[in-house]
């Protein structure tokens, strides 16, 4: 059985916000860098060191760490690109997002990775000291041309899977250009779209040009993968080789950004839908969270706790997170949403926070 977490990270538009669970439930107990957006943040378990990065409107990209779980920060340098690095012929590359990172790669605690808008990723080997472009992935033949920005203006890489047993073996998921692996540490990397369906281009069927919004893989079974997908939810069970459509047919569940994974079981997901690309507001005005229990096979739809009528909530992509029978998941309207029994009922933490980017159990 896994141990549930006590701690939730939020990275929101005016800060990193922390909530505790103690004996009386769920507790605010205070912010770090208050009015400054942090596009995401989460924990080394194994340091017990926090991350967070920030999206600083006037200064830019900036990354910190606590080693006393937010009493103090030190900032460490944020990626770089190479100087004559491009996005396209004639468009300079330079750092405009800090998507995900992550820390702790296979144990190794001075092993991070950062996945970045405009579709670099980068890597440390000392513990955020130094971090370096992985060339393999930037320089792929297909990233000038055929990679896209997916709702903001240049693709962003915001998923990373990393092989528990190889460090070596490696996922990441781009939006828009999709599922790529890599199985010698980064030198060299090839697409994993199969099955997927991009409805936005010529050619739905296109090995490059999709649209991941989140890639993740069961902890159990790590070839068991899932992705919420522009396009609908899509799950492979051969390690990405794969992937086939697990959407509802006549429920909601189908366009989202976020996807949770039940701990335990491989075949417990959840999901917070959104009416369409072009209408990203909550279905009929109506918050549910969308549950299965069989690996996709079919959906329930969780609403009880949540608000019914004159609702606008989304939730981002990094925004919903479980721990044994606790979910969690924060909204763009500033909502913190929690669930001790799997889904089945919710509970509103506050209804006054920031626009959420990230919700992290640590």
């Amino acid at each position: 059985m896994s141990t549930e977490k006590n701690t939730l990270l939020l990275g929101t538009r005016k800060g990193l916000i922390v909530y505790k669970r103690n004996t009386n439930g769920w507790q605010y107990v205070g912010d770090s860098f208050p009015g400054i957006p942090v596009s995401y943040a989460i924990s080394d378990e194994k340091q017990q060191k926090w991350w967070a990065c920030q999206d600083h409107g006037h200064w830019g990209c900036k990354l910190h760490y606590s080693a006393d779980q937010g009493q103090s920060w030190e900032e460490v340098q944020a990626p770089v690109y190479p100087e004559n690095e491009e996005i396209k012929d004639g468009v300079p590359a330079s750092l405009k997002y800090l998507w995900v990172l992550q820390p702790e790669v296979n144990g190794n605690a001075d092993h991070i990775l950062i996945g970045t808008e405009p579709g670099g990723l980068f890597e440390s080997k000392d513990g955020g000291k130094d971090f370096q472009l992985v060339d393999g992935l930037w320089n792929h033949p297909s990233r000038k041309t055929g990679w896209f920005g997916g709702g903001r203006d240049h693709p962003g890489i915001h998923s990373i899977v990393v092989d528990k047993n190889n460090p070596n073996h490696i996922y990441i998921g781009i939006s828009c250009a999709g599922v790529f692996e890599t199985k010698n540490g980064g030198k060299d990397w090839h697409p994993m779209n199969k099955g997927l369906k991009a409805e936005f281009l010529p050619d739905p069927d296109s090995e490059i040009g999709q649209d991941p919004h989140l890639l993740v893989a069961h902890p159990k079974n790590q070839k068991i993968m899932w992705q919420q997908n522009h396009c609908g939810i899509f799950k492979s069970d051969d390690g990405g080789t794969l992937w086939y459509e697990i959407s509802s047919n006549n429920g909601p569940a189908r366009f989202g950004f976020a996807i949770a994974l039940d701990e335990e079981d491989t075949n417990t997901a959840w999901v917070v839908p959104a009416v369409s690309d072009e209408v990203r507001v909550a279905i009929d005005k109506s918050l549910c969270v969308c549950r299965t229990t069989d690996g996709g096979k079919s959906w329930e739809t969780l609403t009880q706790g949540l608000p019914q009528e004159s609702c606008y909530d989304i939730v981002f992509r990094h925004a919903l997170d479980t721990t044994g029978s606790t979910v969690a998941f924060g909204t763009t309207t500033g909502n913190l949403y929690i669930s001790n029994d799997k889904g089945d009922s919710w509970d509103c933490l506050n209804h006054n926070l920031p626009l959420i980017h990230s919700v992290r159990f640590v």
